[in-house]
């Protein structure tokens, strides 16, 4: 039973409103209640969003709210909710704050004791953890990786035994750099995807060892362009993957009658050795499969 009302917009609030990534079909029907009720929406973009409002038919006004000039705005806004207004917050895309402006006016808001509502939507990062195929139940966001060498290999060098998997967002012009420098720092062998184009028709997705993945990378410039997520392995102790080949043998026979999954748990129970080692393993193989 369907128990979706019209939203009834609350006087002296802002709300946190995600918007597509990529797939305009991904908005959310509260989402368009929000953004089409509310009495201001402050944007990152408002060329951006007007495009967006137009394509939804919303007529709205719009408040442009950035990185440049938030700490100096949230004042104004803040002074509209005290008012009584009802203000909806978007970035260009996605989630705000997640990357996006957003972070000073929400903690403004809190801090002024003004109600906050966030909606759930369309994020890029949470969107690529889900369909990377690496642990999902510990996780953290990284962002972007500082655009100087140095800083990023500091950064990646104080990262390099996260046992977490991480999620880092990458530009086009920086890709090849930052997996030059994860080989540098971390090796050729720890696991990466990366998740390009989410949502939007050249979507791929696309995992191997760091090393791999940055060679298949360098054959074809198209594999670079477009908005850009990557899953990394979190940190494993070596003698934590040490696998015995009984193991593995066991492996290779049930995963011709079994998908990878099962029989890495099969496997991991008959031989007493923990299965996502021996689900990485599979991974890992397919990689090379597909690279060949």
């Amino acid at each position: 039973m369907s128990t979706h009302n019209q939203i009834a917009i609350l006087p002296s609030t802002l709300y946190v409103v995600p918007t597509p990534i990529g797939n305009l079909g991904d908005i959310t029907q509260r989402a368009l209640d929000v953004l089409s009720h509310v009495d201001l929406i402050a944007a990152e973009d408002t060329r951006h969003t007007g495009l967006l409002l137009q394509h939804f038919a919303i007529s709205a006004s719009l408040f442009a709210l950035h990185d440049h000039n938030e700490q100096t705005k949230a004042d104004i806004l803040i002074a509209k909710l005290q008012d009584g207004h009802s203000i909806a917050l978007v970035s260009d895309a996605g989630t705000p704050l997640i990357n996006d402006p957003g972070y000073h006016l929400v903690r403004r808001c809190r801090e002024a004791g003004i109600r906050v509502i966030p909606l759930p939507g369309a994020c890029a990062a949470i969107a690529a953890l889900s369909a990377a195929g690496l642990p999902s139940d510990r996780f953290c966001y990284e962002g972007f990786l500082p655009a100087k060498t140095k800083s990023r290999c500091d950064t990646l060098r104080e990262l390099e035994k996260e046992p977490r998997t991480m999620i880092f967002y990458e530009s086009t012009h920086r890709l090849l750099d930052s997996l030059r420098d994860m080989v540098s720092v971390w090796g050729a062998e720890r696991y990466v995807v990366l998740a390009r184009e989410l949502t939007k028709t050249w979507e791929s997705i696309y995992g191997a060892p760091v090393g791999a993945l940055l060679a298949w990378i360098e054959e074809d410039e198209v594999r670079r362009k477009g908005e850009m997520v990557l899953i990394v392995e979190g940190y494993k102790d070596s003698a934590e993957e040490r696998l015995p080949p009984e193991a593995l043998r066991t492996l290779a026979l049930l995963q011709k009658e079994l998908p990878l999954k099962k029989a890495a748990a099969l496997a991991a129970e008959i031989h007493g050795v923990k299965k996502n080692a021996l689900y990485r393993h599979g991974l890992d193989k397919s990689a090379e499969g597909d690279e060949a």
